[in-house]
C-alpha cells in the first residue's frame, strides 16, 4: 500500500517551478512519496499522461521525489498526478490522494497570470475612515449639512457614542489626516498594506454611494471654501444645502483634498506599506452628479450638463436604466431596489464605460500612485456575465498599463473560480475559504452572528475539510494572496462571535456585543489568520479589542485610550513571527491531525517548517503531532516559536523533542502553539 501521509504536491515554488510560468518556460513539477514506496509515477496534463523521473536521494532520506519538466504551451494547463506500486494505483490533486481523477480538482495555472509579489502574504490593514481617527476637525460634516434617508445629518460629537441603527448619515469626524498621524503606530504594529472604504465624494459615512469618482470627499480631507449654513428642520430638498453644495463642488476643495490623498499615499510608501483603494463600480449614489436626483449640481458653475434624472435629454441618460427612458425624474434600476444606488448601465454606454476604465487608471498613477483596488460586489457589475467577464478583463488591462504592480481584488461570495482565468481578478476577499470555517470551528457562528450550529462547534475535520475544498478554486498566487479577515465592515466583529449569541444592534442592543466574550477565542482566531496561506487582514480596531454586531454595528469607532494594549502586542509579536518564519508567508501546507476541539497543520518549504497546533476545546488535551510529515527527523528536538497558554502569549521558550517523527504537545482548555525546525542543507 502506497503512504498517503508522506504523499504531497502543490504549486508553491518548491513544487512548481516556476511559480508563475509563462508560456514557452520549462515548467518542472514534482510530488513526494515515502522513500522506495512507489513504482511508478507520472503527471497527466491536459489529458495527456506522461512518465515522470526519481530524483537521486540519499539512503537514508525519508522521501523521493518525481519530477517531470515540459514546455508551458500559451493555453491553460490543468494537471494531477499517478502513484502506482504493486497493489495500487491512486490519484493526486488539489484535495490529495483520491481514487479516480476530478477534473474540478486538478492542479493548473494560466500561462502569464502574475499577481504583484508584494500582495502574496501581506500584512492588510482596513480602514473605515470615519471612525478611525479624527485629525482634523474643521472638515466634519455638521448637523443638518444636508438631508438624506429620511433625515439630516448628523454630527456625532461623542467619539465612543455606540452606532445607530440608521448609521448612514452620522459622522463621527474621521479622516485622512486621522490616518497619518497613526501611521507610526501601524508600522510598529507590523502592516504592510492599507485598504481604505470607499474614499471618493459620498453623503453617506461608508462611501458606497459615490458621488463623483474623480475626487476624494473634502469631508476627509481638506475644506478650505465653506458657508455657515444649516438646513432647517422641515428643508429636505438638497439643491437648497448650501454649505453641502459648497463644501463637496468647490474646485479649491475638490483640488486640496486630492493633494492631500496624494501626499499621503506618498507618506505611507516611504514607511514600506502599500495603499488599495475600494471601487464600487456595479452601482453609484443617488447624489452622483451623472444622475442628480437630489439637484446638487444643477445650475451651478462648471455643471452645465444637467444629471440624467433631471433632464431626458441629458449626455447622462444612457449611463442609467430609467423605466420611462423619456421622462424626466423618471424612476431607474437601482441596485437590489435601493433608490440611492442607482446601477450603471455599462452595455448601453461606451462613453460609461470609458470613464470607469480611466478612473482606474488614474488612481493608480502619478500623482496618487495607489497600489491597487478591492472591487465593491464585482460579480454583479453589468447585467450579463458575459458583460461582466468582458469589462473585468477590460479594468485589468488598463489598470495594469497604468501601473504594472498594481494588485485587483474582488468582493465575492462563493466560488470565484470563473473569473481566475488570469485576465480579472488577482484574487478575492476570503470569506468561504478562511471567515467563514474559521469561525465555524471557534464559535459555531456565521459571520453575521445571525446563526448557531453546535456541530460544526470545535469540528476539527470539517473545518478541514471546508478550508482545502474551497482552497483548490484557488490558483496558487491567488491564493497567496486571498485576503484572509477575521472580520470587516459587513459583518459582526469576530469577537462579538465568541459570546455565541445569535442578535443584531437591533434585537440585542449595543451592550450585548460586548457581554460574554471570549479574548482567548479571539487569540487562537489570530493565531491561524497569521500562520495560514494568504494575506492576513486585520480589520481597524480588531486587534485592539473591538466588538460590535454586523453592519452597522461593526463599524464602532477605534477606541484610542482605551485599547486591549496587550492584545495589540499579541497581533505585532504574531505577525513579527510570521515575518521571520521563512515557510509561513509562502510555504506549502499540509494537514496533520483534527478532532473534537483541536486542529494541527505544517507550513514548511525548503528551509523550514512550522507546526501550528491549536486546542480550542474546553479542556486539556495532549496531541501527538505526525511532524515527519513535513520532513522533520525521525529523532530530534523542535523550537517553540510561540506559545499562547489561554491567559498570555510567550516568545521562544526552548525546545521540544521530536519521537518517531511525533512532536507530543500539551495545551490546556483554549490555547495553541507554533513549533519551528530549520533544515540542514
Amino acid at each position: 500500500m502506497i503512504n498517503r501521509k508522506a504523499l504531497f504536491a502543490d504549486e508553491t515554488a518548491d513544487f512548481k517551478t516556476p511559480y508563475e510560468p509563462e508560456a514557452g518556460d520549462k515548467v518542472t513539477l514534482k510530488i513526494r512519496t515515502l522513500s522506495n514506496d512507489v513504482l511508478k509515477a507520472y503527471t497527466v496534463i491536459n489529458g495527456i499522461k506522461r512518465n515522470m523521473d526519481k530524483l537521486p536521494s540519499k539512503p537514508e532520506a525519508a522521501f523521493d521525489y518525481y519530477t517531470l519538466t515540459f514546455t508551458c504551451p500559451e493555453k491553460a494547463v490543468s494537471y494531477y498526478f499517478i502513484l502506482e506500486d504493486d497493489d495500487e494505483r491512486i490519484s493526486y490533486n488539489r484535495l490529495g490522494c483520491v481514487e479516480n481523477a476530478q477534473p474540478e480538482f486538478d492542479f493548473c495555472f494560466v500561462p502569464g497570470f502574475k499577481v504583484p509579489d508584494w500582495a502574496k502574504g501581506t500584512v492588510f490593514y482596513q480602514i473605515f475612515t470615519d471612525r478611525f481617527f479624527d485629525g482634523d476637525p474643521t472638515n466634519n460634516v455638521e448637523d443638518n449639512e444636508y438631508y438624506y434617508l429620511g433625515g439630516h445629518s448628523k454630527k456625532i460629537s461623542e467619539w465612543y457614542k455606540f452606532p445607530d441603527e440608521l448609521d448612514v448619515r452620522c459622522f463621527y469626524g474621521g479622516d485622512l489626516q486621522g490616518v497619518k498621524q497613526k501611521l507610526g503606530y501601524l508600522q510598529e504594529l507590523g502592516v504592510e498594506a492599507i485598504y481604505f472604504n470607499p474614499l471618493f465624494v459620498s453623503p453617506s459615512n461608508h462611501k458606497y454611494d459615490t458621488q463623483d469618482y474623480g475626487h476624494i470627499d473634502p469631508h476627509l480631507a481638506v475644506i478650505e471654501e465653506d458657508l455657515d449654513h444649516r438646513m432647517q428642520f422641515w428643508e429636505h430638498n438638497n439643491g437648497y444645502a448650501p454649505r453641502y453644495i459648497k463644501r463637496v463642488i468647490s474646485p479649491v476643495n475638490l483640488e486640496k483634498s486630492d493633494e492631500y490623498f496624494a501626499e499621503l499615499v506618498e507618506d505611507i510608501h516611504s514607511r514600506g506599506m502599500r495603499v488599495i483603494m475600494d471601487g464600487v463600480f456595479n452601482h453609484c449614489g443617488s447624489f452622483n452628479k451623472w444622475l442628480d436626483r437630489e439637484g446638487i449640481y444643477l445650475n451651478k458653475e462648471g455643471y452645465e450638463q444637467k444629471g440624467a434624472y433631471q433632464s431626458a435629454t441629458s449626455p447622462y441618460r444612457s449611463y442609467f436604466k430609467f423605466k420611462k427612458p423619456r421622462e424626466a425624474k423618471s424612476e431607474y434600476e437601482s441596485w437590489w431596489d435601493n433608490v440611492t444606488l442607482p446601477k450603471l448601465n455599462y452595455e448601453n454606454s461606451a462613453e460609461l464605460e470609458e470613464y470607469i476604465l480611466e478612473t482606474g487608471a488614474k488612481w493608480v498613477s502619478a500623482p496618487f500612485n495607489a497600489d491597487g483596488w478591492r472591487l465593491d460586489v464585482a460579480a454583479d457589475l453589468g447585467h450579463s456575465e458575459r458583460y461582466n467577464h468582458k469589462f473585468w478583463q477590460k479594468f485589468r488591462e488598463r489598470v495594469r498599463a497604468a501601473n504594472g504592480d498594481a494588485f485587483i481584488f474582488a468582493e465575492h461570495y462563493g466560488n470565484p473560480v470563473r473569473w481566475f482565468n488570469g485576465k480579472e481578478w488577482d484574487s478575492v476577499m476570503n470569506y468561504d475559504a478562511f471567515m467563514e470555517p474559521v469561525t465555524w470551528l471557534l464559535t459555531g457562528m456565521d459571520k453575521h452572528s445571525a446563526l448557531f450550529d453546535g456541530n460544526k462547534l470545535y469540528d476539527g475535520n470539517a473545518f478541514f475539510d471546508a478550508m482545502f475544498k474551497n482552497m483548490s478554486r484557488f490558483p496558487r498566487p491567488s491564493l497567496d494572496s486571498a485576503l484572509n479577515q477575521l472580520s470587516n465592515h459587513d459583518h459582526s466583529r469576530f469577537l462579538t462571535r465568541t459570546n455565541r449569541t445569535v442578535g443584531t444592534l437591533k434585537t440585542k442592543g449595543p451592550h450585548a456585543a460586548g457581554e460574554n466574550t471570549d479574548i482567548r477565542v479571539m487569540a487562537l482566531a489570530v493565531l491561524i489568520q497569521m500562520t495560514w496561506p494568504g494575506s492576513p487582514g486585520i480589520y481597524y480596531a480588531d486587534e485592539a479589542g473591538q466588538v460590535g454586531w454586523t453592519d452597522p454595528d461593526s463599524r464602532r469607532t477605534y477606541p484610542w485610550g482605551n485599547e486591549f494594549k496587550r492584545l495589540i502586542d499579541y497581533h505585532k509579536s504574531l505577525i513579527a513571527m510570521r515575518k521571520s518564519v521563512d515557510c509561513i508567508k509562502m510555504g506549502s501546507i499540509k494537514r496533520l491531525d483534527a478532532g473534537n476541539g483541536f486542529i494541527a497543520y505544517g507550513r514548511f518549504n525548503s528551509n523550514d517548517c512550522a507546526a501550528v497546533v491549536i486546542n480550542c476545546s474546553d479542556g486539556e488535551l495532549r496531541i501527538s503531532v505526525p511532524v515527519w510529515e513535513l520532513g522533520v527527523p525521525r529523532f530530534t528536538a523542535m523550537n517553540r516559536e510561540f506559545l499562547y497558554d489561554g491567559f498570555d502569549f510567550y516568545e521562544g521558550g526552548g525546545e521540544a523533542e521530536v519521537r518517531y517523527g511525533r512532536l507530543f504537545v500539551t495545551l490546556p482548555e483554549k490555547s495553541g502553539c507554533v513549533y519551528t525546525y530549520k533544515f540542514k542543507d
